[in-house]
This record gives C-alpha cells, structure tokens and sequence, in this order.
C-alpha cells in the first residue's frame, strides 16, 4: 500500500529543488532553471497522482502540487519520492 494516497494533505521534509539533467544540463521540470528552489521545506501540499517512474518500479513517485502564495494558490504538479514528504509540518 502507497505511504499517501491521491487527496492527502503532505508537506516538503526538505527543500526541493529543481535538479539538472546530466543529459541536457536542463532541470528536470522544463522552463524551470535547474537547480531553482521548488518548493521550501515545510510547504504545504496535496498529492495528485500516485505512480512509479520506469528506472525506479520498486520506488513510489508522488505527484504534489505545492501551495506557492499565501492565498493557497498551487503550483504546477512535482515528483516527490516518499522521503521528501512528510504528513506533519514539521520534517
């Protein structure tokens, strides 16, 4: 059974940033600078999507759309693995 379901309130454990592709140089969100900061530790989100990435099947990616402004507007869906979320504000 999935850590979090689609529908349930998670936080960032840590900062989550843009990471670069080795390939590219480009960030692993296109339009986004690698290395920009996603969403800071403690942000509050929803998951969206739960799934598996094909270089990592065993491993659980969830799709989280963080709240980017104070009046709750979210941010476009990112790809969190289990242990860059938490249930609580506090990581």
């Amino acid at each position: 059974m999935s850590r979090f379901q689609m529908g349930d309130m998670v936080f960032a454990a840590q900062d989550l940033f843009n990471e670069p592709l080795e390939e590219t140089g480009g960030g692993g969100i296109p339009g986004i600078a690698p290395d920009a900061l996603l969403a800071p530790a403690g942000a509050r989100g929803v998951v969206v999507n739960v799934g598996h990435a094909q270089e990592l099947p065993e491993a659980e990616i969830y799709l989280v759309r963080f709240e980017t402004a104070a009046e709750g507007v979210l941010s476009e869906p990112i790809g969190c693995l289990a242990e860059e979320l938490c249930a609580s504000g506090q990581s």
